[in-house]
């Protein structure tokens, strides 16, 4: 009997070699959903074998791969995907057993991550049994003590034998060794799982046969089929007629999984109807597996089971216990009890970031996928339910997908200047009560983005610079800020126009914004400008704004004051000599009946700076009589000091100096020649020894060169007496041609600026005579001189106005030759 079991076993081998294995290597590929993707392999795969085109699936072709970045994202690599064809391959070895356990169905499910854009798609592989295992008692020897007078068609149970492969390559019954007294019977329990029951087929004899050994195989549906085998060793005992029977064949129980190791699950029950000790019951568990045995303890004489071990649901849901009741004489009568695992929200959501794209532009927009997340629950039920939210301020959201994914999204523009990273905390909470939750910290980063043009401290500048600075020196410094990063923050400066001709008067550094002076500024010649300075920053496209600098030139006292009157010109004629003949030089004609306040003449000045540098006072610092004269503080006016003597020279020459107030003070001179005459005959002897003396050089430099003069004096008035007897005989002096027609057609030339137009707050009248271009020698005798009315003599009219008697001829004769011309002593002025 035994070698006809060990020659079936036999040909169930060579049949499973016929078998063609790539059978089992055909893969499924569909997709669950529009986001899912499930394959089917069989388990045992060698690494490196094929498990799908997944690229393919996903819509991919090679050439995108590089871009998109396929890569798979799970707990355990079991799979790898290829960088260049995108088919996904076995990475490790896949044991369904190890993996699933007793499960019916095994697969394993993660996620394939795709960039630019960023997505996620669920990918589920099913691992399928193959017949690996063979069934396996969980002892080698069973030890049966049965009883002579037990009766035909008793039932002993045998335990169950373990075969880890599931469907038809797990365990599908046993088979016995061929015996006279027994057999054996396949039973199923409600899980599914079949046990062994020995069968007492006829009654034993312990007079003829005290023991027996039998061989047990346990036999798999594979193809081939697998078996395991134990021995069973069969004792024949003396009469006990009654074994003991279970109140219940079945017993059900239900406990928390956070019970504590102590707690009691139930009471079983038994009874004898035996006397003595036949009947005296213990109780035990079967043969069942360590990982049982451990969990739970039954009390010997109460029947009471009492758990040793926390219990975990999420390891396992539930327990079958197989109990023994045995009687004093070797009966025994067993029962199951089931215990069901309560689960207890006693695990908190695990979060998983498995994509963060960091840094993200400033310039996203709202909807972009930052970050991809995966929280699960080991929980079942509403203790499983899990639901997430985002912690922090920060314009972001999470929106929910499939298969326990969140994508964390934009939830509004970013602004890198007001937060170049955010910090959230992503929070998950299941529905258990009380609710447990986890969180993750999340660190997103803005990169910058050129959208800040750079601004200016001030929309406009004031700088204030002395003239006369040098070349080079700096006028103000402008200053821009850009709230960008790097080089879109980075300012340059340069000049973009401005007021009109300001572009050569300064410079601008491009790195500082400091402006200098191009060269020295003149606040006569420019007392403001205007400059616009762009700020540019170095983004692209770049980004710029403009600011006004207005530069003012500062005065200083860098201007003398220059005098308008007495003109420079007349007033230097007394000092010049040459050989040609000299200008006319002014003189003031003061009446001697001239009382103190009689105004001479008023020294008119200006001066080219500004403000106090501009201020002029008028001070007397030398005259011949300085008691005489005074002159105005601020007006410039000479009067009289005090009335006019007959003892005061006839001759008078005042200096008057102008001064500014500037520091240093500049200052100018004006000389003043007055005659002190009661009319102007009485005045033109002093004139005429004023116009001879005009060829010597000034009355100081005349008196230094003192010795000089002695030794021409007497030649001097040989030929002043000479010119004077040669003048006599003649006819009227020559200085009175000034009367004639001629006067202002030879003397034109000779004449100063007309002062009555301008600012000089008085008119004054002029007489002049002509020239001397012909030496004394040469004179030719004068033409006859007109009659002239002395009104015109005297130049009363206004200036501009001429009189009717200027239109005369230059040859009609005057009225009355002889007669005395003669000019008003008021305010005249004459040149010689």
């Amino acid at each position: 009997m035994a070698v006809r079991q060990r020659h079936k076993q036999s040909r169930w081998r060579e049949g499973g070699r016929t078998v063609l294995l790539p059978a089992l290597l055909l893969v499924l590929c569909c997709r669950a959903t529009a986001e899912r993707i499930r394959y089917t392999i069989p388990e045992e795969l060698g690494r490196g074998s094929l498990v799908g085109p997944l690229a393919r699936d996903l819509g991919l072709s090679p050439a995108e791969l590089p871009a998109r970045k396929l890569r798979l994202s799970a707990e355990k690599q079991y799979f790898t995907v290829s960088g260049e064809s995108g088919n996904l391959y076995v990475s490790e070895r896949l044991d369904r057993e190890e993996m699933c356990g007793e499960s019916a169905s095994c697969s394993v499910s993660f996620e394939a991550l795709v960039q630019n854009p960023l997505n996620v798609f669920h990918v589920e592989v099913a691992i399928q049994d193959v017949n690996d295992n063979a069934p396996r008692f969980l002892q080698d020897n069973f030890q049966l003590e049965i009883s002579e007078l037990t009766s035909p068609g008793a039932r002993f149970a045998l335990g169950v034998a373990e075969d880890t492969d599931v469907g038809s390559n797990s365990l599908q019954g046993y088979e016995l060794e061929s015996n006279g007294y027994f057999g054996v019977e396949v039973k199923e329990r409600q899980d599914g799982r079949k046990f062994a029951e020995l069968v007492l087929r006829r009654a034993l004899d312990r007079e003829s046969e005290q023991s027996l050994r039998l061989v047990l195989t346990a036999v798999d549906g594979g193809d081939p089929p697998r078996s395991g085998t134990a021995q069973l060793c069969i004792n024949v005992t003396d009469a006990n007629d009654n074994a003991p029977v279970f109140a219940q064949d079945r017993y059900r129980a239900s406990l928390r999984e956070d019970a504590p190791p102590g707690s009691t699950v139930l009471n079983v029950s038994a009874s004898d109807a035996d006397a003595g000790t036949n009947a005296l019951i213990t109780y035990g568990f079967g043969k069942m597996p360590a990982k049982v045995l451990r969990k739970f303890v039954v009390e010997a004489e109460s029947g009471t089971i009492r758990l040793q071990e926390a219990l975990d649901f999420e390891d396992t849901r539930g327990y079958t216990l197989l109990v023994e009741a045995r009687d004093g004489g070797g009966l025994v009568a067993h029962c199951e009890v089931e215990v069901e695992v309560v689960d207890v929200n006693d695990n908190a959501p695990e979060i998983t970031v498995t994509s963060v794209s960091s840094p993200v532009p400033e310039d996203a927009p709202a909807g972009t996928v930052v970050a991809l997340l995966k929280v699960r629950d080991r929980d079942s039920g509403e203790n499983g339910q899990v639901w997430c939210e985002l912690s922090g301020e920060a314009p972001l959201s999470m929106v929910s997908s499939s298969g326990g994914s969140y994508k964390v999204v934009t939830a509004s523009a970013l602004d890198r200047e007001q937060a170049s990273e955010h910090r959230v905390t992503v929070v998950a909470r299941d529905r258990g009560s009380p609710s447990l939750s986890s969180r993750a910290s999340l660190v997103l980063e803005v990169s910058d983005v050129n959208d800040n043009a750079p601004v200016f401290e001030e929309a406009a500048y004031s700088a204030y610079v002395a003239e006369n600075n040098a070349a080079g020196a700096p006028v103000v410094r402008v200053s821009a800020r850009d709230a960008d990063a790097g080089a879109n923050g980075r300012v340059s400066y340069w000049l973009a126009g401005g007021s009109a001709g300001a572009a050569p008067y300064v410079s601008v550094e491009a790195r500082s914004g400091a402006v200098y002076a191009q060269r020295s500024f003149d606040y006569e010649q420019c007392r403001e400008f205007a400059v616009a300075v762009r700020a540019q920053d170095g983004g692209a496209p770049a980004r710029s704004s403009t600011a006004t600098v207005r530069v003012f030139v500062l005065d200083r006292n860098d201007n003398a004051p220059r005098v308008l009157w007495p003109a420079a010109a007349a007033a230097a004629a007394g000092a010049s000599g040459s050989g040609a003949a000299s200008l006319p030089a002014a003189f003031e004609v003061v009446p001697r009946s001239a009382e103190a306040g009689y105004l001479v003449a008023k020294v008119v000045a200006v001066d080219a700076d500004a403000g106090r540098n501009a201020w002029l006072s008028y001070e007397l610092v030398q005259a011949s009589e300085p008691a005489l004269f005074r002159v105005g503080l601020h007006s410039g006016e000479v009067r009289t000091a005090r009335a006019v003597s007959e003892r005061d020279a006839a001759k008078q020459r005042v200096v008057a100096v102008v001064k500014d107030h500037g520091q240093p003070a500049l200052s100018a001179t004006a000389t003043l020649h007055v005659v002190l005459a009661e009319s102007l005959q009485e005045a033109l002897p002093e004139l005429s020894e004023r116009a001879a003396g005009a060829d010597s050089p000034a009355e100081l430099q005349f008196y230094l060169v003192l010795a000089l003069a002695l030794l021409s004096a007497l030649f001097l008035l040989s030929v002043a007496l000479a010119v004077l007897a040669r003048l006599r005989r003649a006819g009227p002096p020559a200085v009175l041609r000034c009367l004639g027609a001629q006067r202002f057609s030879v003397a034109g030339a000779a004449f100063p600026a007309d002062f009555c137009e301008g600012t000089l707050p008085y008119s004054y009248n002029l007489c002049v005579a002509p020239a001397r271009a012909v030496a004394e020698g040469a004179w030719l005798p004068p033409p006859p001189l007109p009659s002239v009315p002395a009104e015109e003599l005297l130049c009363a009219e206004p200036c501009g106005k001429p009189s009717p008697s200027s239109s005369a001829g230059a040859g009609e004769p005057p009225s009355d030759a002889d007669a005395p011309q003669v000019c008003k002593p008021s305010r005249s002025r004459c040149f010689p």
